[in-house]
C-alpha cells in the first residue's frame, strides 16, 4: 500500500521533533553534570556518572511500564477509546509508584552498597553515596511524572510534553551551575549540588505535569476506577509489560555491567567511558524521537483497523532508520574535537576517549536501526517478545561474555574491551530485518470496552 508522503512526513515530524527535543534536553542534564563536574575534578564527574547508573536501572522498569501503556494507549487512541486510556493511566501510576518507592528507599538507606556495585575506588564510592542520598528523592518523582508524559505523547500532546521536560531541564542546568560552583550566594556543593538541582527540577516537572493535565481536553487518571480496572485490560497490559521488562532488564543490566567493567579497569577508563556515554546519549536523541513516533503512528493505524496502512508506515520508518544511523555516525566523528576540548582529562583518558568515539560512530548505525525498528515499529504492533530474545542472544550470548573475559581473564586493552560492549547492536541487524519481514507485528491489540 502506498502512503501519502506529505501526510506521513507531516505527522512523523509533528510527533518526532518534540520528542527528540525532550530526549535531547534530558541528555543535556547528564552532559551539564559531566561538563560542570569535570571542571571541578575528574573523580567528581566519574563518581556521579557511576551513581546515576542506579536511576538507569530504575528506568528499565519504569520504561517497561510506560512502554506497555504507550503500546496499548496508541492503539486505543487510534480507536477513539479514551476511557480505556484513562484506565491504562491508572495502571502505569500504580506500577511505577511502587517501583520508584523501592529505588528511593534503596538510595536513602544503602547508598554505599549500591555504589560498590559500580566502583572499587573508595573515593568514588564516598562521593557517589553522597549524591545518591539527595538524588534518591528525584527518582521517586520521576517514575510518576513519566506516566503523565507518556499519556501526553500518545494523545498527540507532544508539544506540551516537550515544553514540560524542556522547562525542567533548563531549570536543572541553571541550578546545577548555582549549587555546583556556589553562585548567587549558594554554597559550592560539587556533586551534592548536582543531586540537589536534579531533585528540585524533578519536583517542578511533576508539578507542571499535574497542572497541565487539569486543563480541558487532557486525559486524566481515573481515580474513581483506580482499583476497578477491567481484568482483560490488566491481562493485555501484562502481555506487553513482561516481555518489555525482560528486554529492558537484559539491555539495562548489560549496559550497567559494561559501565561496571569500565569502572573496574581504572579511573581513566571510567572517565573516558563516562564522556563517551554522554555524547552517545545526546546523538541518540534523534533516533529516540523517531522510534517513539514510529510506535505511536503504527499503533494508531493498527488500533483503528487500518492494518495495511500501519504496515506501510512501518516499512517506510524502517528504511529511514538507516539514514538516521549514517547521519548519527557522522555527528559522533564531527563532535570528537569539541568534546576533547570541553572536558579536563588525563592524557591517558583522552587517548581512550578518542578511540571510544571512533568505535561509537560505528555502533550508532546499529543503535539507530534497532531503536526505530524494534522499539518503534515492532513494539507498536505488540511484537515485544523479539527484543527480549535478540538481547539474550546478541548481548548476553556474545557482547557481555567477551567484555568480561577481555577485562578480567585475558586483560585486553581498554579499547578492545569497549569494542566488545558495542558488538550486539550492529551484530543483530540481519536478525532484526528477518523478523520485520515476517510482519507478525501487524495486528490490532484493542478490545471492545467493558
Amino acid at each position: 500500500m502506498k502512503t501519502d508522503k506529505k501526510q506521513f512526513n507531516r505527522k512523523l515530524f509533528r510527533i518526532a521533533l518534540p520528542i527528540a527535543l525532550q530526549s535531547l534536553m534530558l541528555a543535556l542534564v547528564a552532559a551539564g553534570d559531566a561538563l560542570m563536574l569535570g571542571r571541578v575534578a575528574q573523580n567528581e564527574m566519574t563518581a556521579v556518572s557511576l551513581a546515576t547508573q542506579v536511576q538507569f536501572v530504575q528506568n528499565m522498569f519504569v520504561t517497561a511500564v510506560t512502554g506497555a501503556g504507550a503500546i496499548l494507549g496508541a492503539q486505543y487512541r487510534g480507536k477513539g477509546d479514551d476511557r480505556t486510556l484513562s484506565d491504562l493511566f491508572d495502571l502505569m501510576l500504580l506500577f511505577n509508584g511502587l517501583i520508584s518507592l523501592v529505588f528511593c528507599l534503596g538510595c536513602e538507606l544503602a547508598p554505599g552498597a549500591l555504589m560498590k556495585i559500580f566502583a572499587s575506588d573508595a573515593e568514588l564510592i564516598s562521593i557517589g553515596s553522597g549524591y545518591l542520598r539527595i538524588a534518591g528523592w528525584s527518582y521517586l518523582m520521576t517514575g510518576v511524572s513519566q506516566c503523565f508524559l507518556t499519556v501526553m505523547k500518545v494523545t498527540d500532546r507532544v508539544r506540551e510534553c516537550a515544553l514540560i521536560s524542556s522547562g525542567a531541564v533548563v531549570l536543572n542546568i541553571i541550578l546545577n551551575a548555582v549549587f555546583i560552583f556556589g553562585l548567587l550566594g549558594a554554597p559550592a556543593m560539587n556533586s551534592k549540588g548536582a543531586a540537589l538541582a536534579t531533585t528540585i527540577a524533578r519536583a517542578a516537572e511533576l508539578t507542571m505535569c499535574v497542572v497541565m493535565t487539569l486543563r480541558k481536553g487532557f486525559i486524566r487518571p481515573a481515580f474513581d476506577r483506580f482499583f476497578r480496572i477491567p481484568r482483560s485490560l490488566v491481562r493485555d497490559f501484562a502481555r506487553q509489560f513482561f516481555p518489555l521488562s525482560g528486554g529492558w532488564v537484559l539491555w539495562g543490566t548489560g549496559f550497567t555491567l559494561y559501565t561496571a567493567v569500565m569502572g573496574h579497569m581504572g579511573p581513566d577508563a571510567a572517565a573516558a567511558n563516562s564522556v563517551a556515554a554522554v555524547v552517545r546519549d545526546l546523538i541518540c536523541c534523534l533516533c529516540n524521537g523517531i522510534g517513539t513516533a514510529a510506535g505511536i503512528m503504527v499503533g494508531n493505524e493498527l488500533g483503528a483497523g487500518e492494518l495495511e496502512k500501519g504496515k506501510a508506515y512501518g516499512v517506510r520508518l524502517k528504511n529511514m532508520s538507516y539514514v538516521i544511523g549514517l547521519v548519527s555516525t557522522g555527528l559522533v566523528l564531527a563532535s570528537t574535537p569539541a568534546v576533547l576540548h570541553a572536558v579536563r582529562l588525563t592524557d591517558t583518558a583522552r587517548e581512550y576517549l578518542v578511540g571510544m568515539m571512533i568505535i561509537t560512530s560505528v555502533y550508532m548505525i546499529g543503535r539507530c536501526v534497532n531503536t526505530v525498528t524494534i522499539n518503534g515499529v515492532l513494539d507498536g504492533g505488540g511484537d515485544t517478545v523479539f527484543d527480549m530474545y535478540s538481547l539474550a542472544a546478541c548481548m548476553w550470548g556474545l557482547a557481555v561474555p567477551l567484555a568480561l573475559l577481555g577485562a578480567f581473564v585475558f586483560h585486553w586493552h581498554v579499547l578492545a574491551v569497549y569494542a566488545c560492549t558495542c558488538l550486539d547492536e550492529v551484530g543483530k541487524i540481519p536478525w532484526v530485518m528477518i523478523r520485520f519481514r515476517k510482519y507478525k507485528w501487524v495486528k490490532n491489540l484493542t478490545r471492545q470496552s467493558e
